[in-house]
């Protein structure tokens, strides 16, 4: 698939995703937060709905988050806009180069970004934060097929647990199938992959499917209850995503 094909089949996908209604919980919980927005948004429009990937068709590096933001991403329409965690992780990409600007306040502020596309396993804002396991399972096919569609990608850098564990299940799965479902190529898999930290780095079966690997980074999400509290630093957030840059071939130094 070329790049243009990729920007055209993520459109599409897109196109069907924020159309999605399966989850009813998040459903209700988007569309109320919508309606009774934040006292400082009160004169805007909320998107109010399943918020697609955002970046580079052509990335070899793909960031992969949590959920959008209540009052973030699903009012702005656009992965990491519009909240602290997007002024930390947008920042984090200008000084890498990998974005054209420091800051993400709109879905039509003119930022670009270079070799990364962003995404996340839930693309509805949930409650507290916290997507239920059968939501992570309803929603899993749109980031299989944004995955797809990501020709070149090959690097993942995860910000948190929960990205860091549904990027592993999605190896997992495509290896256990590109394996004809054997339980011992599943087993050495999981002990492929160590448990989530700042900082861990594995090989992992390519979660596009067919016969390669792929390299997962982790890191603590870029949420302000770590970049305020000091357990995330800018430059601990620096140091990962070089690693997972010159992994990807993207010239970090």
């Amino acid at each position: 698939m070329s790049a243009g094909g990729a920007g055209r089949a993520l459109a599409q996908i897109a196109a069907e995703l924020v159309e999605c209604r399966r989850c009813p919980r998040l459903v209700a919980w988007r569309e109320d937060i919508a309606r009774e927005k934040r006292r400082a948004y009160r004169d805007q429009t909320y998107w109010g709905r399943p918020v697609p990937g955002f970046g580079d068709p052509d990335a070899p590096l793909v960031i992969v988050g949590l959920a959008p933001a209540a009052h973030g991403a699903n009012r702005t329409g656009r992965m990491f806009t519009g909240d602290r965690s997007g002024d930390f992780l947008y920042a984090a990409l200008f000084r890498a180069g990998l974005a054209s600007q420091p800051t993400s306040t709109s879905r039509d502020d003119g930022l670009s970004l270079r070799g990364v596309f962003i995404t996340a396993p839930c693309h509805c804002a949930p409650p507290d934060n916290k997507p239920a396991n059968d939501e992570l399972a309803a929603c899993r096919t749109w980031i299989e097929r944004e995955l797809a569609a990501l020709r070149r990608a090959r690097v993942y850098l995860a910000l948190g647990k929960i990205g860091y564990d549904a990027v592993g299940a999605l190896a997992r799965a495509q290896s256990a199938s590109a394996a004809g479902g054997r339980a011992r190529r599943r087993a050495e898999d999981d002990q492929r992959l160590p448990p989530f930290a700042h900082g861990v780095e594995a090989t992992i079966p390519d979660p596009r499917g067919g016969a390669g690997e792929a390299r997962l980074f982790g890191s603590y999400h870029v949420s302000q209850q770590n970049t305020q509290t000091g357990r995330l630093t800018g430059d601990m957030f620096d140091e990962v995503l070089r690693r997972a840059m010159r992994a990807a071939g993207l010239g970090a130094t």
